[in-house]
């Protein structure tokens, strides 16, 4: 066995639970979409969230730097190559390009490894989108 996974002990503080019925959810800086931040670290623009669509909600064209992955939940949003539906899993090639839509709504856990970019800002939150405008 390698020895470098050889141990008697847990790491302890290993885990972070998250209690996400606790949390409050946020604006976003695009009308119609609020979030939970799960996971995040703003040293590298990792973010794993959960993003509450309301109906008829735009999200603006915009460009993954790094790979998406979204799981919806409720719901369901689109763009040009398709439609996610509650229980599917979408993710995006980086580099790509695309506005999103959702007519009836939607509640997803997306995973991202780096902020997307929106002209000339980007970012996830209010406060970076005020800072970039």
């Amino acid at each position: 066995m390698d020895p470098r996974f050889v141990t008697k002990e847990p790491t302890p503080g290993g885990s972070t639970y998250v209690k996400i019925d606790n949390m409050d959810w946020k604006p976003s800086p695009f009308k119609g979409i609020q979030i939970k931040r799960l996971y995040e670290n703003t040293k590298t623009g990792e973010l794993t969230c959960l993003l509450k669509w309301e109906p008829g909600t735009t999200l603006p064209f915009h460009q993954h730097p790094e790979i998406e992955q979204s799981y919806v939940l409720e719901g369901s949003f689109y763009d040009h190559d398709g439609i996610c539906r509650a229980g599917d899993f979408v993710w995006r090639e980086p580099g790509s390009y695309h506005e999103t839509k959702s007519d009836e709504g939607c509640l997803l856990l997306a995973i991202y490894r780096k902020p997307n970019k929106f002209g000339d800002s980007e970012g996830y939150d209010v406060d970076s989108q005020k800072k970039a405008s």
